[in-house]
């Protein structure tokens, strides 16, 4: 599968959707145009996770976008997802590429450039660095790691990177000048008031910015 069309990649947290149901959101999401989503709900049951995996299988097919599980290889197999988003505490790259095949795509949580070499080295397909201005979500991960190492990890590799980490429509102009493919949202898209119009607002920033570079 290409990456290509990672440049809006939505990151799904039901806490943070004000109290709506997590699948309307995401689909009013997708109507305004995010590319790709990774299902990230790590305080689920295995069987409570499967079944909303589920629902966002038919869902993001309807949109004809792909659906990346976080880190729960087996979720992902068991659904037929397109990927698996891992990061250091997961299984390595080589292990999930060997169990996941050849046609699915692999993403790696980087906070690092030296890791994020690691990553590509070992077969992920892009990585997501950050985070890049500060965020409750990645707070655990240390000080944001600003546009200019942004752009030097963006130059190190050779996979595509996607910032993560604080990104609104106040400042994605600014992470796109790091010479990144996409970006990665939570609650710019999943608590504003009409996750469609965020989504597309944010999709407009991006055509505008890949139009005038």
């Amino acid at each position: 599968m290409q990456i290509s069309d990672f440049s809006l990649y939505l990151i799904t947290d039901r806490h943070r959707t004000g109290g709506r149901q997590l699948t309307e959101v995401v689909r009013r999401s997708l109507e305004g145009g995010v590319r790709a989503v990774q299902l990230r709900e790590k305080d689920l049951s295995s069987d409570e996770l499967y079944r909303l995996a589920l629902e966002m299988r038919r869902l993001t097919s309807d949109f004809n976008a792909p659906l990346i599980i976080n880190d729960r290889l087996d979720i992902a197999l068991a659904i037929e997802a397109d990927g698996v988003h891992i990061g250091v505490n997961s299984l390595p790259v080589a292990v999930v590429r060997r169990v996941l095949g050849q046609g699915k795509v692999i993403g790696y949580s980087a906070h690092a450039i030296d890791e994020a070499l690691r990553a590509q080295a070992d077969g992920a397909d892009f990585v997501t660095f950050g985070p890049l201005y500060p965020t409750p979500s990645k707070a655990a991960y240390g000080e944001p790691c600003g546009v200019s190492k942004l752009a030097a990890a963006a130059s190190a590799l050779e996979i595509p990177v996607i910032a993560l980490g604080g990104i609104s429509l106040a400042n994605i102009t600014e992470a796109l000048s790091a010479s990144i493919q996409g970006v990665a949202v939570i609650s710019a898209i999943l608590a504003a008031a009409d996750p469609r119009v965020a989504a597309a607002s944010m999709l407009k920033k991006i055509e505008e910015y890949a139009q005038r570079a």
